[in-house]
């Protein structure tokens, strides 16, 4: 932050202007987190009401995850010399437009390009927001920052979403989208007020240079630890209803209490995560990979008793949503220089996983039966657990300078 007087910031004001920033990013990352995932609960709605199939509506699922991981890190790299303010100010405003645009909108076509975009624009957002987070942070607080901004997403989708759903089932898919546009410009207004201006990447940064350092192997190796993080989980999350039902044993009315449970255990460990990043993130990585297998083991091997499903249903999501300010964390510092541009990543990279890991379990559980995807995502767990280990020891490259927590 800049200031036309000589004389800095009292730290009292500097904290109290840090907050009010955090608190826009989260808010911002908790509309646009309900956002992501409310369709998911409004499909039949949705399908009936513009009479495509329920595959077809499904659709509109994948076409903002595929948004948000390729049109994510493009729109990152095209806005990188902005005013990190403008391009939030920016990204929220053009959300705001996208689900306008698909409220208004009576054609399938239509709402499915509303949605991609929609998605690519929550991709820059959440490049653009850990970046401004880390920027306002106090020194040695960047994982506590990031996680802030994470913990928005969490909870979006273990409040937000659900009570999304809820509103859609009475006035409609399209009044529950226009309530989170509503919200959007109720963000949009704070963010203009408490988010300071940051500059952008300088006119003369070489931009094949942060390129390449954004894609560095080291970081690549970090990538695609998140995508087996995120893909071990999905493989068992994806399908836990049916695991709840066939093998626990829980009635249809009860298994929203074990969603709830897996929740709470996500926004847990998107606090505590914070914490355990700042002090030493490659560690966090390796412990939690460890403890995200173990509850997935433990859900293989005990998922019979409705105490021991609860637990490491629990465990699943306080170990796997543990890591991520660490992986945002690991990937910023080994970007380096190209750091501004690699924010985007990790968020593309967790889409992919959540993809790959729910495509892995439906086809073990076509060949085997709901159980085999548990063990699909035990076994991908361990692949995760050795690459954490391995990329614990990785270091950024020696540049002049090259240590920085913000973009």
């Amino acid at each position: 932050m800049t200031s036309t007087s000589t004389q800095a910031p009292h730290p009292a004001a500097r904290s109290i202007g840090a907050r009010g920033t955090l608190a826009a990013l989260f808010a911002g990352n908790f509309v646009l987190g309900t956002d992501e995932t409310l369709v998911i609960g409004l499909l039949v709605v949705v399908s009936g009401d513009l009479e495509v199939s329920v595959p077809a509506a499904g659709a509109l699922v994948t076409a903002y995850a595929a948004g948000l991981a390729l049109g994510g890190p493009l729109l990152t790299a095209l806005t990188i010399r902005w005013d990190r303010r403008t391009v939030v100010v920016a990204s929220v405003t053009l959300f705001v437009v996208g689900n306008l645009l698909a409220v208004v909108s009576a054609d399938y076509a239509l709402f499915l390009v509303a949605r991609a975009a929609t998605g690519a624009v929550h991709g820059l957002f959440l490049a653009t927001a850990f970046g401004v987070a880390t920027s306002v942070a106090a020194p040695g607080a960047s994982g506590r920052a990031m996680s802030t901004v994470l913990l928005g997403n969490t909870l979006a989708g273990a409040f937000g979403a659900p009570l999304g759903t809820a509103l859609g089932q009475q006035w409609g898919w399209r009044g529950a989208i226009l309530a989170v546009a509503v919200l959007g410009v109720a963000v949009l207004v704070a963010m203009w007020f408490v988010v300071p201006r940051l500059p952008g990447a300088a006119a003369g940064t070489d931009g094949r240079a942060m390129l390449r350092n954004a894609f560095a192997p080291r970081v690549v190796a970090l990538l695609a630890l998140c995508l087996l993080v995120f893909a071990s989980t999905c493989a068992a999350w994806s399908y836990v209803v049916p695991f709840l039902q066939d093998v626990t044993g829980v009635p249809g009315t009860w298994t929203g209490a074990f969603v709830l449970l897996y929740g709470v255990g996500t926004a847990v460990g998107a606090y505590l995560g914070g914490r355990a990043a700042d002090r030493d993130a490659g560690r966090t990585l390796v412990v939690g990979s460890i403890g995200m297998t173990a509850a997935l083991a433990a859900l293989h091997l005990f998922g019979s008793s409705v105490v021991a499903a609860a637990i490491a249903l629990t465990a699943l999501g306080l170990f796997a949503m543990g890591m991520a300010p660490s992986l945002q964390y690991r990937v910023v510092e080994l970007a380096g220089p190209g750091a501004p541009m690699a924010q985007a990543l990790p968020a593309s990279s967790a889409n992919v996983g959540v993809a790959v890991g729910a495509a892995a379990g439906g086809v073990a559980i076509a060949q085997a039966g709901v159980p085999a995807a548990v063990v699909v995502g035990g076994a991908v767990g361990l692949a995760a657990v050795l690459v954490a280990a391995w990329t614990r020891r990785l270091r950024p490259t020696a540049l002049p300078a090259a240590r920085h927590d913000n973009s």
